[in-house]
């Protein structure tokens, strides 16, 4: 049986991140080849995965990010099963490193980035190893980018909750934090009424026109009524009609022009935990 130092033990836990009893036990197994040792430890964590398939992770940490130059930003949402997982600082950094890769890669949609590479093997791969480490499942379910002239990520303390916002010109860092927290905090549904799908207008119509007409009003006047409503629906859930929270006596539009008459939204992204 191999000498097992401490020194060894800690080295195997920097790389690895996983337990130092697992990590002795480990290296002890393989007879103090790191390597092995590190399959022992993945092996482990598919054997954990396996047995916690049926689990339900719904909780996890949602982080946003964007690139040097903000020119492009994303969102990825790491699940846990307990919210004591979601909180521990190691679990927050692999959901970053992801999200870091996930940046200089720019995969297309989240199978891709599953098959990049992080420390040597699959982020997939690096997942099911974490679950053997961690003992609970966790994953990867969420991923989305956005490209603009400048993107402005916030990520809402706990993070349960992450938006990017998009502009068509560089602003001034905080007034596009400002639109990103409005975003977070009132969950628009487009950037402008422009953005409403017909089918979504077409619904609204119908369902102003059936409570007005369950309000006893003229059928003549049902049309101008439900329009009436979709102009409050219009101004309640799409972002530049939407009052400023900071200031509700203006509207994020306005506030925008405010600071450059020339700037506008051009997208965003918003996820939390649970959708």
């Amino acid at each position: 049986m191999a000498d097992i130092s401490a020194s060894d033990v800690k080295k195997l836990r920097d790389m690895t991140g996983a337990g130092m009893m697992d990590c002795k036990k480990a290296l002890a197994e393989s007879g103090g080849d790191f390597d092995k040792a590190i399959e022992v430890i993945r092996k482990k964590g598919q054997a954990v995965a396996s047995k916690r398939s049926e689990r339900e992770a719904t909780e996890g940490a949602v982080v946003a990010k964007v690139t040097d130059d903000h020119s492009r930003g994303a969102i990825i949402i790491l699940n846990s099963e307990t919210d004591f997982v979601a909180k521990n600082e190691n679990f927050v950094a692999l959901a970053y490193s992801i999200l870091d890769l996930a940046l200089e890669k720019n995969p297309s949609n989240l199978e891709e980035l599953k098959e990049l590479e992080m420390d040597g093997v699959k982020v997939a791969d690096k997942i099911v190893e974490q679950i053997g480490i961690i003992g609970e499942k966790i994953d990867v379910s969420y991923y989305s980018t956005l490209e603009a002239t400048q993107v402005i990520p916030y990520v809402h303390p706990g993070n349960k909750l992450a938006t990017i916002v998009g502009f068509n010109k560089k602003t001034d860092f905080q007034v596009g934090k400002d639109v990103a927290m409005q975003v977070a905090a009132m969950n628009p549904v487009a950037v402008d009424k422009e953005g409403i799908p017909q089918s979504v207008i077409d619904k609204e119509i119908e369902i102003g026109k059936d409570q007005a007409r369950q309000e006893g009003k003229a059928e003549e006047l049902l049309e101008r009524i439900a329009i009436g409503k979709l102009n409050k629906f219009y101004k309640e859930n799409t972002l530049l009609n939407q009052d400023f929270t900071k200031d509700s006596k203006k509207t994020v539009l306005q506030y925008l022009q405010e600071n450059d008459k020339e700037l506008t939204v051009t997208g965003f992204v918003r996820s939390a935990l649970g959708g």
